[in-house]
């Protein structure tokens, strides 16, 4: 079965064997099977692209050796091909030769359920790995949290959210849920040594500087090039009131120049990992609550805007200049201490 978010010319998540990081996540769940006490779902959530796929099979491989009857490494190789009886994998199907469902469907669960129902293929626990659930239409994710409510014995279900705030709540209430957070530059530079052994170190090290901690958009980013601007953006939002206007005026007509490409979409990103910490180190300011509503305001109006642009094909470079305002307004109004992108 062909993962729809995979990445040409890298491992799929069952085929890495071991996740990088998420050394708490692991441990938690680790010690629930060590004493015999695996919750019936568990809920792993964090930001797209920092590991949590791959957690997942690596833990389900550890289930499956410790309470089946194969040696672990008969087990990871079967896990690696999706061919363990005691394995179940749910993500978007295939529409036809040329691309995907948009979502997991109803029939899709249906199916899961199905087939989790029939005499088992082998002893042992069983593993139903669901990647991400944030892709379940209302129909399906109302048709899992009835599986949740009452799993098949000896069933665990792994769910992988990027959004967990979407989900119903009722979903979560039924999982342990473990939140997942973005690796170590150090982390992040090996899975990319180990993937792209050919990188040249400035390359390397550029990629690893744009990646916040997600091996996965360190990979993206290697496809953008070296000129791309994304890298003065992040020396900007080191410090933006240090620079002249000229320079976010420069960058609003570089990333804007193509308002769906791939540069833009990395730019929005870094931009709410900007916000979203500001908004942090305001809120460890009890004292200071006028820069906190000036974050939260300068969020709300950033997010609006885009939005705005996207769905009405506003000038994109003009939408950056107004947020890039905004940003340095906020910033000289409060004399706030440079926030380091990450």
């Amino acid at each position: 079965m062909s993962d729809p978010d995979a990445l040409d010319g890298l491992p799929l998540p069952e085929r890495r064997q071991r996740a990088l990081g998420h050394q708490g996540a692991r441990a938690a769940i680790l010690e629930r099977l060590a004493a015999g006490r695996l919750p019936g779902g568990i809920l792993l959530h964090g930001p797209q692209g920092i590991g949590k796929a791959t957690l997942a099979f690596e833990i389900a491989a550890s289930i499956l050796a410790a309470t089946g009857d194969e040696d672990e490494h008969r087990v990871a190789e079967q896990v690696a091909a999706l061919s363990h009886p005691n394995l179940f994998v749910l993500r978007r199907r295939p529409k036809d030769s040329k691309g995907f469902y948009t979502v997991i469907r109803v029939e899709d669960v249906r199916e899961l359920r199905d087939s989790m129902h029939r005499t088992r293929g082998r002893a042992g626990h069983r593993v139903a790995i669901i990647d991400p659930i944030d892709d379940a239409n209302a129909s399906a994710a109302n048709a899992l949290l009835k599986t949740l409510e009452e799993p098949p014995a000896d069933t665990t279900f792994l769910l992988i959210s990027h959004r967990p705030g979407r989900l119903l709540p009722t979903i979560k209430s039924r999982c342990q849920v473990l939140g997942l957070r973005p690796l170590a530059d150090g982390d992040v530079r090996a899975v990319l040594e180990a993937d792209k052994p050919g990188l040249g170190t400035t390359e390397l090290d550029r990629a690893v500087g744009l990646a916040g901690g997600r091996p996965r958009r360190a990979f993206e980013t290697l496809a953008l090039g070296p000129d791309s601007a994304l890298g003065a953006l992040g020396a900007w939002l080191q410090a933006p009131t240090r620079h002249p206007a000229s320079v976010h005026l420069g960058l609003a007509d570089a990333l804007g120049a193509e308002p769906q490409g791939a540069e833009m979409s990395f730019a929005k990103e870094m931009l709410d990992n900007w916000m979203a910490d500001e908004a942090r180190s305001a809120a460890s300011e009890p004292a200071n609550r006028m820069r906190l509503a000036s974050a939260n305001e300068l969020w709300d109006k950033a997010h609006a805007l885009l939005e705005e642009a996207d769905s009405i094909n506003l000038d994109t470079k003009q939408t950056l200049v107004v947020i890039f305002d905004a940003i340095r307004r906020h910033l000289e109004r409060f004399a706030a201490a440079p926030t380091e992108f990450s």
